[in-house]
């Protein structure tokens, strides 16, 4: 058998895995890609082990460890996801935002300043903005 049909069915394999990671919104099906791209690297180790003729079939041993780590892999994931689904009854990505990070200073309301007062009762003049804690930009109002 020649080297070329498993590379290349490896890379067909490798391709929907990216494609999968990068297109899909639900989590499980990303956690599916990415076993996708295990499975094409798996496959790439046995051929070239078979190719090479390995005496230790090192290629064979390093795909065992591989599909152990994919299993320890898709294990916790899934356990993260079914957390996750729990928590917000959907497992799509793009809706998981809290681990983002946001600026404070817009989630202040417009009459408190940064140092927990009320804006009306400072003693800067109303002309002056109102800065934000720890130094981060506040919006500023568009006046018409």
């Amino acid at each position: 058998m020649h080297l070329a049909y498993p590379a290349v069915l490896a890379v067909l394999l490798f391709c929907v895995g990216v494609y999968g990671v990068l297109a899909r919104r639900n989590a499980i099906l990303v956690l599916i890609s990415v076993e996708l791209m295990l499975n094409a690297v798996n496959l790439n180790l046995v051929a070239f082990d078979v190719w090479l003729r390995d005496s230790l079939h090192a290629g064979q041993a390093l795909t065992l460890f591989t599909i152990a780590i994919a299993a320890a892999e898709i294990g916790i994931g899934l356990a993260i996801v079914l957390a996750v689904y729990r928590n917000r009854g959907s497992s799509d990505v793009d809706r998981l935002r809290d681990t983002a990070e946001t600026d404070d200073a817009e989630a202040l309301p417009d009459e408190w300043t940064g140092d927990g007062e009320p804006a009306d009762t400072r003693t800067s003049s109303p002309d002056e903005p109102a800065t934000a804690p720890a130094g981060k930009a506040r919006k500023t109002e568009a006046t018409a």
